[in-house]
């Protein structure tokens, strides 16, 4: 495999990309990112250290929205396969930069669609997210479900994605997967996400907070669980017509936020401080996965328990930072 990966200094394109590199079959791992400063770029020029000490991996700093680039590097490489995992990331800063979700996760990826027209990869796998059942109440959530009624500009550019491969798998004919992420957590992980900011704050004496006073329900996703999933989808690439689907990566497994904090405070060992504030817009009260489709196809769901992740990604938390 000759794999071309985008966002590979980011979260889970940093843990796929250490994945692959150990796959036998990996020919190469091109790793694409712009390292922009929406989080610490420090951070994530550590990630890329470790990726860029390995013999098959090759990075090229680019931005994904830059469609002259991506041909030319398409043409370069010819990649058998394109895991495509760069976006604009947040459902909240969405309010504050709406054009960096367009220019990432619209134009970026009209860009990736037209480079894979160009050199057709054997699977274009793509990162959705849950992000896109917006404000459907029905519980779990499956994939035939309808996606029309988006709570968030940031679940509108996923849903466009999913749109716009299948219109390219359509017109195009090459296969395409839309990957829908479900909260994902685990060491190395975004700053901007919960686990990450309740732990920094717990460990500065600092309150933690709750938005909709911790009455909200997520479907928490392990990175090794994701990274797993994404992968054993490789080679097996839709053979509908068009050749395009949509997987939830996500575990069935839903947590009230509370009790996420609680088994939070049991892996650092202090008890956090609460900050209760009232429920955001963009957000969602609740989110589950039904992964029945991805069980099917991969034999095996996401079922890290919570704790277990935590307890790893507080290991890491405080052997990267100290404390």
């Amino acid at each position: 495999m000759r794999v071309l990966l985008t966002g590979a200094a980011g979260f889970i394109g940093f843990h796929c990309a250490q994945r692959l590199l150990l796959h036998e079959t990996t020919e190469m791992v091109v790793g694409v990112d712009n390292l922009n400063a929406y989080y610490d770029p420090v951070l994530k020029a550590a990630r890329l250290d470790k990726l860029t000490a390995q013999k098959k991996f090759r990075f090229a700093k680019a931005d994904i929205a830059d469609a002259e680039a991506m041909r030319r590097l398409w043409a370069e490489i010819k990649p058998t396969h394109v895991l495509h995992l760069a976006a604009q990331a947040g459902v909240r800063y969405a309010a504050q930069a709406p054009f960096a979700y367009t220019h990432s996760n619209i134009n970026g990826f009209l860009s990736i669609l037209e480079a894979c027209r160009a050199h057709p990869p054997a699977h274009l796998l793509y990162a959705s997210s849950s992000a896109v059942y917006g404000l459907n109440e029905h519980l779990p959530f499956a994939e035939d479900q309808m996606t029309d009624r988006p709570a968030s500009l940031y679940g509108v550019t996923k849903k466009a994605n999913e749109l716009m491969a299948h219109s390219y798998a359509h017109l195009y004919g090459f296969a395409a997967t839309g990957l829908r992420f479900f909260t994902v957590y685990g060491p190395w992980g975004r700053p901007d996400m919960a686990f990450f900011k309740f732990t920094k704050a717990m460990l500065s004496n600092e309150s933690i907070p709750l938005y909709n006073s911790g009455q909200m329900i997520r479907d928490f996703t392990y990175i090794d669980d994701v990274v797993a999933a994404s992968l054993a989808l490789f080679d097996k690439p839709p053979m509908g017509t068009p050749p395009h689907r949509v997987l939830n990566i996500g575990g069935a497994s839903p947590v009230l936020l509370l009790d996420a904090v609680a088994a939070l405070e049991a892996a650092v060992g202090v008890s956090a401080a609460r900050d209760l504030l009232p429920f955001q817009p963009g957000d969602v009260p609740a989110t589950t996965a039904d992964p029945a489709a991805l069980k099917a196809l991969v034999g095996f769901i996401p079922e890290t328990p919570l704790g277990d992740g935590l307890g790893r990604f507080v290991e890491w938390y405080r052997g990267y930072y100290g404390g």
